[in-house]
């Protein structure tokens, strides 16, 4: 399934193929703060439709994920890194997502404080 999200003010818009089977909340120092619900698909998952440079990116603590937002409405549709494995990975906020219920899915909680 095809999915299509953007940032509040259209300036980022994207889509993303996946089946959403749950979303992950965190509870690290930027996450609580964001409010995000997560969602993880392969990176070659995630398609902007609108230039890559019209999101800012914003990294903190070990510099291993790119924290990509707006800079105009300060959204934060997504973010990209790698995961363990090293597979590219896009985190999705789910918040983001047009028409998508976000009670159809479990919530899962981590702690990112302790991680």
């Amino acid at each position: 399934m095809i999915h299509h999200g953007s940032c509040h003010c259209g300036r980022i818009r994207y889509e993303v193929e996946g089946e959403v089977d749950s979303a992950l909340a965190c509870n690290c120092s930027i996450c609580s703060r964001k409010g995000s619900l997560l969602w993880f698909v392969p990176r070659d998952k995630l398609r902007l439709l609108t230039p890559e440079d019209a999101a800012s990116t914003y990294v903190f603590n070990k510099h291993v994920i790119n924290h990509r937002f707006c800079p105009t409405c300060g959204i934060h549709p997504y973010a990209e890194g790698v995961a363990p494995g090293g597979a590219k990975m896009a985190a999705i906020n789910l918040r983001t997502l047009e028409d998508f219920d976000l009670e159809s899915v479990p919530v899962k909680h981590y702690d990112g404080r302790a991680a």
